[in-house]
């Protein structure tokens, strides 16, 4: 459904340093920067970037927006978070934890990322 995501970053590099970590624990490769300052991270089904706005003015998180990232388990979701923290991010919401949703199992753990937008690394148990 999603060709890609792009987000907002008052400093790239920093970004970047704290999204490598993250998306490292769950697979991917460092992100790859271009000539504009823009860092890109490429999957076989999509983008996700860091970019500084377009516009000049600071960036900034939207209220009620989070961006989710598959993981393939609980402890995998643990490791994401504390790269997180280790890097330069902001635990939110509650702990990590198996939350109920629908009749679902799903083990959510959040962040807010160095730029302050809302995060999360989720994975569905059934």
């Amino acid at each position: 459904m999603f060709s890609h995501i792009m987000i907002g970053a008052n400093d790239v590099n920093a970004s970047k340093v704290f999204y490598d970590a993250i998306l490292g624990e769950l697979g991917h490769k460092p992100g790859i920067m271009d000539d504009k300052g823009r860092c890109f991270y490429f999957t076989d089904t999509g983008i996700f970037a860091l970019t500084p706005p377009i516009n000049g003015e600071p960036a900034s998180h939207g209220n009620g927006i989070t961006i989710g990232f598959s993981a393939i388990s609980g402890e995998q979701a643990d490791a994401w978070h504390a790269a997180g923290i280790a890097n330069g991010g902001i635990s939110c919401e509650d702990a990590p934890g198996v939350r109920e949703s629908g009749g679902r199992q799903l083990y959510l753990a959040y962040l807010r990322d160095p730029s302050g937008n809302k995060i999360c690394a989720l994975h569905r148990k059934n």
